[in-house]
């Protein structure tokens, strides 16, 4: 606030007071009821004299920025607390409240979000055995969405034929040439698994030193009879596209990597093109073409603890668990990067496990791995949300 000089008395005149009238210190205030305040009553506006008192300039008042100390209550969203209510209760053991909650949810949520409040009650039937209360659920659900209700899922289903175990590996840092650590990594991993899966999704910057360097793993494995999937390609495929200029011959890495990813994705037309513009830039000849080594647009999500020859892929969760500390996940953690959480044969957890989940895993999260829960049913996963999983891992629920 602005100093301004100390207020002046105004003259007796002012005040109803003669000049020369003795002052009565008991005079009662009078009745009259003040019609405002005068500027010289405000103690730090610019004083004035009996011959000018011009109006009261509000300018000169200087107003507090410090916001009010109150809050706004937030409207709660009701499906949001439904969802976690229901989750909470299943989480303790309360079946028969957990389907009343829910069925009266489904009635009154017909469409839009509502529909994660469905899907909690069909695995809610699905894991307590009630195949007849989940078919019927089934349909209504198709005639309120418009859509193919989930599939019953029995004990008895036959693990998939051909599976195969594939480490994975998340590229740390830069697609670059001084990244040691990131290629090392690897090499180490693909020196323990026949196939793996390389992570490209984090890259946000390569150099021809870097594509060089991917290539000679690409050419590694090849040789070694061993195979890489390459993760997150379409988008490094396009990072290349603006160091292969045709008619500047520099990054010729570059051009070799682009050729490769055209050659992997299957693109026989983009492979052909991109030959040709090499030929010309370079004056060599450029790679030939190979049908059997196209591989799939992505690859599929990997398939996690679906047998035993799986296990050491995820860190596995099964069954009901109860008081739960989960001691062994941090060494786990340590040796895989990212962490696999599979959740596929968990049916329940209860409130203080998933606490201890969640200290565990924040710990991990702090060495910057990522985390990934696999296939949690619907109640589950709403309880990983309400203890604040999802803040430091993915969760990828499982396809209806």
């Amino acid at each position: 606030m602005v100093a301004r000089p100390a207020a002046v008395p105004r003259p007796n005149e002012e005040r109803g007071v003669s000049p020369g009238a003795p002052r009565d210190d008991k005079q009662k205030p009078s009745n009259a009821t003040p019609v405002g305040l005068a500027r010289a009553d405000i103690p730090f506006a610019t004083p004035v004299t009996a011959t000018d008192a011009p109006p009261l300039d509000l300018s000169e008042f200087v107003f507090s920025e410090t916001a009010t100390n109150f809050q706004i209550e937030t409207e709660v969203d009701p499906i949001d607390a439904e969802a976690e209510e229901a989750a909470m209760l299943y989480a303790n053991g309360q079946d028969v409240v957990v389907r009343s909650l829910l069925e009266n949810a489904t009635r009154t949520h017909r469409s839009g979000p509502g529909e994660r409040l469905w899907l909690m009650l069909f695995d809610l039937f699905r894991l307590t055995g009630q195949k007849a209360a989940f078919e019927s659920l089934g349909i209504e659900y198709a005639q309120c969405f418009e859509k193919s209700p989930p599939g019953w899922r029995g004990d008895t289903a036959a693990p998939p034929v051909q599976a195969r175990a594939m480490g994975t590996v998340l590229f740390k840092g830069e697609l670059s040439g001084d990244n040691d650590a990131g290629f090392e990594a690897v090499r180490q991993a693909l020196a323990k698994n026949a196939y793996l899966r390389l992570d490209l999704s984090k890259v946000r910057r390569l150099d021809a030193a870097g594509c060089e360097r991917l290539m000679e793993l690409l050419q590694q494995a090849q040789r070694g009879k061993r195979e890489i999937e390459l993760q997150g390609r379409d988008y490094i495929a396009a990072l290349l596209d603006s160091r292969v200029v045709p008619g500047c011959p520099e990054d010729r890495p570059c051009w070799l990597l682009k050729l490769e990813f055209c050659q992997l994705r299957g693109q026989l037309e983009a492979f052909e093109e991109v030959a040709i513009n090499y030929a010309v830039t370079f004056e060599i000849s450029p790679p030939s073409w190979d049908p059997k080594r196209v591989q799939v647009a992505e690859p599929a999500p990997l398939m996690l603890a679906i047998d035993d020859q799986l296990v050491t892929e995820a860190y596995v969760i099964r069954g009901d668990v109860k008081g739960s500390r989960f001691g062994d996940l941090l060494a786990y953690a340590a040796a895989n990067d990212p962490v696999l959480i599979d959740c596929s044969a968990a049916t329940r957890m209860d409130f203080l496990s998933a606490g201890a989940l969640l200290n565990v895993l924040t710990t991990v999260r702090r060495t910057g791995r990522q985390i990934i829960f696999r296939h949690p049913n619907y109640l589950l996963a709403e309880l990983f949300r309400v203890v604040g999983l999802k803040a430091v891992a993915d969760v990828v629920l499982a396809r209806s």
